[in-house]
C-alpha cells in the first residue's frame, strides 16, 4: 500500500478544543517538534482570526520547516489574502456542503455554495497556491453533490480535496467505502479528516488510508472540538502495526510531543491511553505476566522502549506464582520455593483486596520475610 501522508492540525482544529489556547512560543514549538518527527504537513492556524495569530505563523515560517505549511480558511477572497500575507504559499479552504450546513448556517444552496468555491480556488490558484478544498460535514452530504462540488475543484486546478467527517458519525467500513469512490473518480489527492464522537476517528483514517487516502488529518493527543480528531501517536503506530505500511516518524520524539501538548493544553495523559499512556506496557494478570517472562512477544508487539516507555509487573489481586516467583528473585536473589510462593501469592491477593490497590515491591518483601 502506498505511504499515506499525515496533516497535523493541532496548531487549529486541536486549539479549537473548548478551553484550549496555546502561546506564541508554545504554537511555535510544537510546530517544530512536528517537523521533528517527520509529519509531512502542519495545518499552522486561522491566519483571519488577526494580528496575533498572524505574527505567530509568520514566526513558524521563518523556521523554514522542512514540512509543508497550510493556513485554514473559509471560502472568502480576504482569508486568502491573510494566509499570502503570513508568507503560505499552501492553503484549506473550508467550505460546507451538507443540506443542513447549506440551509441553515449559509443560507444558501447548492449552485451558490459551488460559486464561492470556484471564486476563491480561482483566486487562489492565480496566487500560485497549493490548495485543499475542504468539504465540511462532508460526512452528511449527498455523494453524488459531493463528487460534482469536487469535480469542479479539480478541473480549476485544486491540489486535494479533504472529506471531512465533522460531526464523527461515519464508521470505518462507510469511510473505506467513501474514500474508495473519489479515489475512483477524481485524479486529485484525496484527504481524511475524522473527528471522534463515537470513538472511531483512528479506525476511519486507517480505514481511509487503507482506502487510497493520499493525506490523514490528525492532532497531537487527539485533541480537537467535542471529542477530539484521530490521534496522531495512535495513527502512526497503527499504519505501521495493523497496516504494514513502513514507517519513517520518530516516535521518541512524538512521546516528547505528545507530553508538552498535554501539558500546553492542560489535556493530561491519562495512564492508560493507547501509544503513549506510562502503563500500556504493565502487567498483573498471572498468565500475561507468565507469558511476557517467557517471551514478550506473547503479549506484546510493540517495543516498550521505541516509545520511550517502560514495562511494568504489577502485583495485586490476579497476580500468579511467575510474577512473585520472579519479583522475589529479583529483590532478595533467591529461588523461592513452590509452597512458600503459594502461601506468599494468597497473602498477598487477601492484602490486594482490602487494600483495593497493588502492592509495592516493598509490601511483598514484607510478606515473604513474615513466613
Amino acid at each position: 500500500m502506498q505511504k499515506t501522508k499525515l496533516l497535523d492540525t493541532t496548531l487549529r482544529d486541536g486549539e479549537q478544543t473548548a478551553g484550549v489556547v496555546f502561546s506564541k512560543g508554545e504554537k511555535i514549538y510544537i510546530a517544530q517538534m512536528l517537523n521533528e518527527v517527520g509529519i509531512e504537513q502542519i495545518e499552522v492556524g486561522i491566519p483571519a482570526m488577526g494580528n496575533e495569530e498572524k505574527d505567530t505563523i509568520k514566526e513558524i515560517v521563518k523556521k523554514n520547516l522542512s514540512a509543508s505549511l497550510i493556513g485554514w480558511n473559509r471560502g472568502k477572497i480576504e482569508d486568502i489574502q491573510h494566509s499570502i500575507d503570513c508568507g503560505l504559499n499552501a492553503v484549506a479552504i473550508s467550505i460546507p456542503t451538507s443540506d443542513i450546513h447549506i440551509k441553515h448556517k449559509l443560507k444558501s444552496n447548492r449552485e451558490k455554495v459551488i460559486h464561492m468555491m470556484i471564486t476563491v480556488l480561482e483566486y487562489s490558484k492565480k496566487e500560485g497556491l497549493y490548495v485543499s478544498i475542504n468539504a465540511e460535514d462532508a460526512s452528511r452530504t449527498d455523494d453524488l453533490f459531493l463528487l460534482e462540488f469536487f469535480k469542479v475543484a479539480e478541473q480549476l486546478g485544486a491540489n486535494r480535496v479533504r472529506i471531512s467527517d465533522t460531526l464523527g458519525i461515519l464508521n470505518p467500513i462507510d469511510t473505506f467505502n467513501k474514500v474508495k469512490y473519489f479515489k475512483e473518480n477524481l485524479n486529485i489527492e484525496v484527504e481524511v479528516h475524522a473527528h471522534n464522537d463515537l470513538g472511531m476517528a483512528t479506525a476511519n483514517a486507517i480505514a481511509g488510508a487503507m482506502a487510497g487516502a493520499d493525506y490523514l488529518s490528525v492532532t497531537v493527543n487527539g485533541l480537537g472540538e467535542r471529542a477530539g480528531n484521530a490521534a496522531l501517536e495512535e495513527v502512526i503506530m497503527a499504519l505501521k502495526y495493523s497496516v504494514g505500511v513502513d514507517t519513517d516518524y520518530d516516535m521518541r520524539r512524538c512521546k516528547e510531543l505528545c507530553e508538552y501538548v498535554a501539558m500546553a493544553s492542560n489535556r493530561y495523559i491519562p495512564d492508560w491511553k493507547a501509544i503513549t499512556g506510562e502503563k500500556i506496557f504493565w502487567h498483573e494478570s498471572g498468565i500475561h505476566v507468565d507469558g511476557i517472562l517467557k517471551n514478550p512477544l506473547t503479549y506484546e508487539f510493540m517495543n516498550f522502549e521505541d516509545l520511550g516507555l517502560k514495562r511494568g509487573i504489577i502485583l495485586g489481586k490476579h497476580t500468579g506464582t511467575s510474577a512473585i516467583k520472579y519479583k522475589l528473585q529479583e529483590l532478595t536473589n533467591e529461588v523461592v520455593d513452590d509452597i512458600s510462593l503459594r502461601k506468599v501469592l494468597e497473602l498477598l491477593k487477601s492484602k490486594a483486596i482490602f487494600l483495593k490497590r497493588a502492592l509495592s515491591d516493598e509490601e511483598l518483601l514484607d510478606i515473604y520475610q513474615k513466613l
